[in-house]
């Protein structure tokens, strides 16, 4: 089995264990996850299967969430799974008032991940070390913001926001329910959180538990082709004898008579590309390199 699956990820499930969970379905124990839920969040949950897990790291960077704020509550967690350590009644906050403070969020940031997530210091996760009472400083972090919109406003004592977020990977959306919180003073942590979007996986596309396992007994179940979600990436047709070299783990030039669609500029820059072979076979990804002035491409992940 060779492909991907869009997992719409249940509350109360750790990343870790739906990917348990999809190999016992499956019967297959090479799978893994392009990114981390945490237990309370639910949407898109990325799943690779087989060689896949290889090529996690070449689709598409961006994630867009649908995110619950809730102002005038702070958690140890930043998020309702965490205990309450201060309230503050924003029975004032209004939803003119937050507008101007979400510029704060956007494009390049620095942002300090929560204490409760699985960001090691010193070998040990973070939160091991919160579970024990220590208290170490957490080293910030870059991150992009693409977009940040309100959807949403629920006023009351303690009003609710519902955002949506694009942002790139590693970006916490409890960091910026916190964040916003203390910029309008009155604290603030996630209520909920929903994964619309990630590695070119929507969640109107994505399929649950009981659908899978549905489909396997209906013998229906199929995978993602993994060259549909590699669209974003520059692709190269080579010729028969080519492919059979490059598979092979030979370095191959971009030249006219050597395979088809090598119309690329001369890069300083290496670039990953989709390689594929004629009738549309797609062998795996390719680096392009500048070798003295003539461009070649060679194999990084053969499938």
């Amino acid at each position: 089995m060779f492909g991907f699956i869009n997992l719409y990820k249940p509350t109360g499930f750790t990343s870790h264990d739906c990917v348990s969970k999809i190999r016992r379905l499956i019967d297959m124990k090479k799978v893994g996850h392009g990114g981390t839920l945490d237990p309370l969040a639910t949407g898109v949950l990325p799943i690779a299967v087989g060689k896949a897990t290889r090529l996690l790291q070449f689709l598409p960077e961006t994630k867009v969430y649908r995110a619950v704020i809730r102002l005038g509550m702070s958690t140890s967690t930043d998020d309702l799974e965490g205990e309450i350590i201060n309230t503050k009644s924003a029975l004032h906050i209004r939803q003119e008032k937050i507008v101007p403070y979400l510029d704060n969020f956007q494009g390049q940031i620095e942002q300090i991940p929560p204490m409760y997530s699985a960001i090691k210091k010193g070998g040990k996760k973070l939160y091991e070390l919160a579970r024990k009472g220590e208290s170490v400083e957490v080293p910030p972090r870059i991150v992009t913001i693409y977009q940040i919109k309100i959807l949403n406003f629920l006023p009351g004592e303690y009003p609710e926001v519902e955002v949506e977020i694009s942002c790139s990977p590693g970006t916490y959306i409890r960091a910026i329910a916190r964040d916003l919180g203390t910029m309008l003073g009155v604290g603030g942590t996630l209520a909920n959180l929903i994964r619309i979007e990630s590695c070119g996986m929507r969640l109107e596309n994505s399929i649950d538990f009981d659908r899978i396992d549905q489909q396997i007994q209906q013998n229906s179940f199929t995978l993602i082709e993994p060259d549909s979600l590699l669209s974003h990436l520059k692709s190269v047709t080579l010729n028969p004898d080519n492919a059979k070299r490059w598979c092979y783990g030979q370095t191959i030039p971009l030249a006219e008579e050597n395979c088809e669609n090598s119309n690329f500029e001369t890069s300083a820059q290496d670039i990953y590309l989709g390689m594929y072979q004629e009738e549309n076979i797609f062998l795996g990804i390719g680096l392009l390199k500048n070798s003295e002035g003539i461009l070649v491409s060679k194999p990084k992940v053969v499938c």
